[in-house]
């Protein structure tokens, strides 16, 4: 009887062998690139009996940006096709949400800028639903710092945002809740929203259940610490992060990527002067 060969008796085992290495080889590369190196954000927590997601991101960590229209001047209209776009980026994306109230055509309501081009100038104007229950407010990013602000009082400081969107109503304005909330609200539907606990550090929350706008904004206000929140869209709200994914099909008009930085922000943007004092 011949003797035992790797070659002859066992071609199957090298080739077993073989293939698991090359797995390994291609689960290392992928795990190290782009799309899977992300650092998570987002995780679900309970507050008051309702669940919601919640993605708190440092801005000495993190890049926030405002998406509206691509290259070719088409809106992304959807999470997935934004999501698309940043994967061929060198940062690994972090979350995609909806980032503001938009009319039929996914133009902004109100005031949206992005890389420091208003596209869409602020609305003052009465009216109804969401937006006009006044006070509403602007997101901003402006120096590498976020901010929320009641818009008349944006406006006032003459702030020059790199990104900014204004939807509503007001979440939380200084601490306190928007006055026009009942203590009660009856109202229960899916929200998202965005707050600022300082100038670095903000999160971004939806509700996997249907919330009133009195208990969304405690949870900025209780839970999260955030100062003063913003109100950014009902029913059609979404979001997009790794091990999580909720209507990211959805047809939708503004958008927010949040990326994990690969370089650090400038010196200048890390200092402890608020980006709400600068003005024109």
């Amino acid at each position: 009887m011949a003797p035992y060969s790797a070659n002859s008796v066992f071609p199957w085992l090298q080739r077993r062998v073989l293939l698991a290495a090359s797995f390994m080889l291609v689960l290392a590369t992928s795990i190290s690139s782009p799309a899977f190196a992300q650092a998570r954000i987002c995780e679900r927590i309970e507050f008051n009996g309702d669940s919601y997601l919640v993605c708190k991101a440092d801005l000495r960590r993190s890049r926030i940006e405002l998406f509206w229209k691509d290259k070719d001047g088409a809106a992304y209209g959807s999470l997935n096709s934004l999501k698309r776009q940043l994967q061929q980026g060198p940062e690994p994306i972090q979350m995609t949400m909806n980032g503001g109230m938009y009319h039929a055509e996914l133009d902004p309501v109100g005031l949206y800028v992005e890389r420091g081009r208003q596209l869409v100038k602020a609305s003052t104007t009465n009216g109804p639903g969401n937006f006009h229950l006044k006070p509403n407010g602007v997101f901003y990013i402006a120096d590498g710092k976020a901010g929320v602000l009641e818009t008349g009082q944006y406006l006032r400081r003459g702030i020059r945002a790199e990104f900014a969107t204004q939807s509503g109503p007001m979440l939380v304005i200084n601490n306190r809740l928007h006055p026009k909330f009942p203590s009660e609200g009856v109202s229960r539907k899916v929200r998202n929203g965005v707050g600022v606990r300082d100038d670095m550090t903000v999160f971004f929350a939806i509700s996997e259940n249907g919330v009133t706008f009195t208990d969304f904004a405690k949870l900025f206000k209780e839970r999260l610490g955030a100062a003063n929140a913003l109100f950014l869209d009902g029913s059609v709200s979404a979001i997009s992060a790794p091990g999580f994914d909720q209507g990211g099909f959805r047809s939708l008009g503004p958008l927010i990527g949040v990326t994990e930085r690969r370089t650090p922000p400038s010196p200048s943007q890390t200092s402890q002067t608020s980006p709400t004092s600068r003005t024109r």
